[in-house]
């Protein structure tokens, strides 16, 4: 009798189908295919995970730099007026400031005018 790695190679495939739950057409129902989607899939998710934390940055200068110029001032003085002033916010934090609070990010920029 001839021995087959059967069980192994079913889990391996349903594993893999599993992942590829969601995708369109034969990109979920062949294994081929949906090995290929999978694979093509998780190297984006990667890729996409450290852009990801460009974007945000990008989204959180944007804002700042809005606000700040709203106020008279361009970010990148704003940036080095706070450093020179030793003001330790990161973008993310100054972004929500100028969102949720102009007051305040009203003193900071007088701080950063100041410095």
């Amino acid at each position: 009798m001839r021995a087959t790695n059967a069980p192994a190679s079913r889990e391996r495939r349903r594993r893999r189908l599993a992942k590829a739950k969601g995708f369109y057409g034969a990109r979920s129902k062949l294994f081929r295919t949906a090995t290929e989607a999978v694979d093509r899939a998780m190297r984006l998710s990667t890729i996409h995970r450290k852009l990801k934390k460009r974007d945000f940055r990008q989204l959180w200068i944007a804002r700042v730099n809005a606000a700040s110029r709203a106020e008279g001032i361009s970010y990148s003085k704003f940036i080095a007026g706070l450093l020179k002033a030793g003001v330790t916010l990161n973008r993310k934090m100054l972004s929500e400031i100028a969102i949720n609070d102009p007051a305040g990010f009203k003193t900071l920029v007088d701080i950063a005018k100041n410095a």
